[in-house]
Order: structure tokens, then sequence, then C-alpha cells
């Protein structure tokens, strides 16, 4: 195996042709989100992948122009541009540290007087998506806005199926607001913060779409049009959050594995960071335990290894 230290541009296609050749002769792919009714369908062998570089340039194989449920990756964009608007007094309200519980854990939240631990796991994601909400006063349609203006794709939307399937389905959500709110960690009302989050959560988008537009934490905070939207301290702290809390409970495994920050979603995509070089996103609907996509973590891995590329 030869380990390209230096990845010219060129060589990005050739990884990515080998990794979706092993992906396909790869056995026990998981299992998608099945409590999610509208995700349960989701064939675990589809598999896409493509990796963007910050000057827009993007490469994919497989099935990386398909558009899937992002689910939890739309909460590293809320963050950002929740972080953009109120820097750190945002971090009076979650916390920044791992939290080594089930991404929608109650018990967490009555320890620690209804602060999330991290803005990744559910809780936390409802209290960026409150203050985005208070700030915007329609959190998701500026979500919308940004990955559209970023990823150069107009035709990005919400899928109105999932978002309804996940309310009917939200109580644990509904019960981890309320009680944020009984603490005052939450600025409007619950069915308000819940609408806004599951339309969050069900926009649909391609591992092209989602590489291009993770670009501006590659570019240490400067947008696709040259305009900048975080500091270079603030896009750091993104990273760092990515890296430590970005894949539920299996954050430390997926920093040994990989090496890179990343954050997952239950769709089945991930996506990824190398700062001031790339920006990867995968997807496979397949999931292990922890609620990462079996392929796409297996994907990621082969990628560091065959580059070398990684953080550390």
């Amino acid at each position: 195996m030869v380990i390209m230290t230096t990845t010219p541009s060129r060589a990005f296609q050739p990884v990515l042709d080998r990794i979706a050749e092993e992906m396909e002769r790869t056995p026990g792919r998981g299992r998608p989100a099945d409590y999610i009714p509208a995700l349960a369908a989701c064939d675990p062998r589809r598999f896409g992948m493509a990796v963007a570089e910050p000057d827009g340039t993007v490469y994919g194989v497989g099935d990386w122009r398909e558009p899937f449920s992002t689910q939890s990756l739309t909460k590293v964009f809320t963050l950002a541009l929740d972080l953009a608007r109120e820097g750190d007094e945002l971090w009076e309200h979650v916390g920044r540290e791992p939290s080594g519980n089930p991404f929608n854990s109650l018990i967490q939240l009555e320890y620690e007087n209804g602060i999330p631990r991290n803005p990744f796991i559910n809780a936390g994601a409802l209290v960026v998506t409150d203050r985005l909400q208070t700030r915007t006063g329609d959190a998701a349609g500026e979500l919308l806005g940004f990955l559209r203006a970023e990823s150069g794709n107009p035709t990005l939307g919400f899928d109105e199926g999932v978002a309804a399937s996940e309310a009917a389905h939200g109580d644990r959500n509904a019960a981890l607001a309320h009680f944020m709110a009984s603490y005052g960690n939450i600025d409007n009302p619950v069915p308000v913060l819940l609408d806004q989050y599951f339309r969050q959560c069900s926009l649909t988008a391609s591992c092209a779409d989602l590489a291009l537009a993770t670009g501006f934490l590659a570019r240490h905070g400067v947008r696709a049009d040259g305009t900048r939207l975080l500091t270079g301290s603030q896009a750091k702290q993104v990273n760092a959050v990515m890296l430590t809390c970005g894949t539920y409970d299996a954050a430390g495994d997926f920093a040994y594995r990989v090496g890179l920050p990343g954050k997952s979603g239950v769709g089945g995509g991930i996506i990824a960071v190398v700062p001031g070089r790339c920006t990867l996103c995968v997807w496979s609907p397949g999931l292990d335990e922890r609620g990462n996509s079996v392929a796409g973590v297996a994907a990621l891995d082969r990628f560091t290894t065959l580059t070398g590329v990684s953080v550390f």
C-alpha cells in the first residue's frame, strides 16, 4: 500500500475509486434508523463519497449526487450560524464536552441543571436552534439559505414527510425542550422550536452539496464567496467540538480511527474536515449501534490511511 502523504488534487479520484471498490466487498453494513419510519426503508448498501477542495473543486464516487436525509449533520451549520451572531455568549447555554451518553439522554440534563453537555447531542442542538430562531425569526430558513449558497445548489429543500415523521415520533425531543425551558434555557415556545428543529433535520442534500457547504471550516471561517462567517478562532472551535463530540458517544473511537473533525447523522451521512486541505462527505444508511454509518466510518478511515491526511 502506498501512502500519499502529499496527496495532490488529481490523486483524490483514484483514492475514492479504490475506497468504493473496497466498500462494495464489505459485508455487514448495519441497519437504517428504523425508529424514524421515513428512514427505515433506506437500502444499507447504498454508498456515496465526495471530497471538496477549498477552491470548490469536488470529486465523487458512487451515489455522491444522490440527495439523502441530513439529520444531525445540520447541527454543524446551525452552530456556525449562531456562533457568528452571538460569539462566546453561546457557550453560557451549552457546553463543549463529550457526553458519554446517548444523544437523547434526559438523565444528563438533570444532573447539569438544564445545560446540555455539547451542541451536537439533541438537547444542545435544540438550544442552538432556539438561539438562532431568536436572532433570525426563521432558523430553518436561515440554514437552508446558507446551505444553498455554500453548495451552489438552489434546489436544496426540506422533506416534509421526514419532518412530519419526526414530529410524530418526537416525544423525547419535546421532553428535552420542556425540561430545558423549566431551567430558563429556552427562549421560544417549545412547539415553535420543535417545528424549526424537525424541519432543520429533514433537509435533504447530496454528498457533493455537503462537502462543498462544509468548505468554510477548511477555509478557517471564510465562505465560498470570500466573505467571512467565522473568525479563525471560531472555526477552530467548531472543528474541535466536531472532533470531540461529533459522532455521538463514539467520538473517541472515531478520532482514533479517522483522525479528523467529523459529524454524523442517523440518515447515514458523515461530514469531515481537513483544515486548509479539503472537506468530505460520505453517505451509507446502514448504522452501527451508536448511530454512525458503518460504511461511512470505514470509508473515512481508509481515506486518511491511504492519503496520510489527518489532523494528527
